[in-house]
């Protein structure tokens, strides 16, 4: 078969007037390395404040009457799922990177498992993230699901940055290898978060979790570690259940051992369930950054929020004591699910930060009136704030605020989004008017895009009727081309005649 190829070719060549095959094609050069993010959902500012206002203490209350114990064991058959694609995905790109593609193809497999959001893993980190932050969360997500390979990669990456997570990454970093069996490597990161980082707050949890490294005498199987962890978990749940005064201590200790992420925000979430003083006032020191890692004291202000006694005060104190942007942030949805909207619109017109007012804005939802929100955008000075009081002027229907930014903002931007809230029948001629004194071409452009998504026909027909530049008047055509509507048609019948 070879032969008859061979012969095949040479007489093909010699039809050409080939006297020798043609020199090889130089090989491919490799692709780079290629990576999969997820992708940055820091803006859905809105949908994570409408989850913040569900009652996490009815759905907490729910979860604890279910075997924790299955549960994680479900969730760990889920991972392993998940773990599976990770696999399969990075093998499919590396043999399309080997054979020097530049394309490639494949069906992702189908999953017949669903978790519940609140019950997915949280973000530390709102807002825009660096990448320091990314990996420190990369890294925490792993050891929760208890891969902590993969949590020592993204933990070594965030502890050599700068950040202001460096000194919990070192921490997390020895808790990994700890529970990898590398107590030497282990004690070294703690070693080095002592030395690097004097007044870390990280450095309660480092000392205990060096009691436990020195204590261990013998590398404990690690299944055998995780197994003793969730039995701890099953143990503290039934007793807050069955005795929650017996409890209080034990949760007390706890939070300042070196215990799992997870034992840790069940203890916190017991605090928060309880009615006792002694809870409430631990709960408190949590939350002021006096007990505990910084992670813990995110968890515990968000507690503070979803409790069903009024913690205002209190989150209105550690808001105006603190400095940490994460602190800051966690406050404001705190106080969103509290609905303090005095406090949220005072932080709005005090805070220096740009992106913490719009957190603020955000955070206010539909509880400020236009007659609030005007005031604010008169005297903002950026932009992307201004934007932010603008959605929520559209959300209360200030038509005439945004009339009036529409008409007389200098900022384009603040213009073109101004007129996309707008373009509806009540409007349309206003917007019509708008267009004919406009000189900006993306502003003009901004109001047949929003009289075509509120399907004006009568404003499109005017605005082509009185057009001069014939390729705008040409996309108003288009656009009347696409509707459905008496007026366009007759416009375009009009045209044709």
């Amino acid at each position: 078969m070879n032969r008859t190829i061979t012969l095949f070719l040479t007489a093909t060549l010699a039809l050409l007037g080939q006297k020798a095959p043609l020199p090889p094609l130089p090989p491919i050069p490799p692709l780079p390395p290629m990576s999969f993010e997820l992708p940055d959902l820091s803006h859905l500012h809105d949908l994570e404040f409408k989850l913040d206002k569900l009652s996490h203490l009815d759905l907490d209350f729910k979860l604890d009457k279910l075997s924790h114990l299955d549960l994680d064991l479900k969730l760990d058959a889920h991972r392993a799922k998940l773990d599976n694609l990770h696999h399969e995905i990075s093998a499919k790109v590396a043999a399309k990177v080997a054979d020097g593609m530049s394309k490639f193809d494949f069906k992702m497999p189908k999953f017949d498992f669903k978790v519940p959001v609140l019950m997915a893993p949280q973000a530390i980190f709102h807002g825009k993230t660096t990448d320091h932050e990314r990996s420190y969360e990369r890294g925490i997500r792993a050891v929760d699901g208890r891969h902590y390979e993969q949590a020592l990669e993204a933990l070594s990456q965030a502890a050599m940055t700068t950040g202001s997570r460096t000194d919990g990454a070192l921490f997390w970093k020895a808790y990994a290898l700890h529970r990898l069996g590398r107590r030497d490597d282990a004690l070294a990161a703690l070693a080095e978060l002592r030395k690097s980082h004097a007044s870390s707050r990280w450095l309660g949890d480092a000392q205990a979790l060096e009691a436990e490294i020195k204590q261990t005498t013998a590398p404990r199987d690690r299944a055998q570690l995780d197994a003793d962890e969730d039995l701890k978990v099953l143990a503290l749940s039934g007793l807050i259940q069955s005795d929650p005064e017996r409890a209080a201590p034990m949760v007390e200790q706890i939070i300042k051992s070196s215990s799992s992420r997870k034992l840790k925000e069940r203890a916190l979430r017991a605090l928060a369930d309880s009615d006792s003083q002694r809870s409430r006032e631990l709960l408190a020191q949590i939350a002021r950054g006096q007990a505990g890692n910084p992670d813990l004291q995110l968890r515990a202000i968000r507690h503070l929020g979803s409790r069903r006694m009024d913690n205002r005060q209190l989150l209105r104190e550690i808001y105006s004591s603190t400095s940490d942007e994460q602190v800051k942030r966690a406050v404001l949805r705190a106080l969103g699910s509290s609905q303090d909207r005095e406090e949220l619109l005072r932080i709005v017109k005090s805070e220096k930060e740009p992106s913490i007012r719009m957190e603020a804005i955000s955070m206010l939802g539909d509880s400020a009136s236009s007659a609030e929100l005007w005031p604010l955008y008169q005297a903002e000075t950026s932009v992307e704030v201004k934007e932010r009081i603008l959605h929520r002027l559209k959300d209360v229907g200030s038509t005439e605020r945004l009339l009036e930014v529409a008409k007389t903002e200098k900022e384009p931007k603040l213009r073109q989004y101004a007129i996309r809230a707008l373009g509806s029948v009540t409007t349309g001629d206003s917007l019509v008017a708008l267009h004919a004194s406009e000189t900006d071409p993306a502003v003009k452009r901004a109001i047949i895009d929003a009289l075509y998504s509120h399907k004006n026909g009568k404003a499109l027909v005017e605005l082509a009727r009185t057009e001069k530049d014939p390729y705008v008047r040409r996309e108003i055509v288009s656009r009347l081309s696409r509707m459905s509507s008496k007026e366009a048609s007759d416009y375009l019948l009009e045209i044709l005649k």
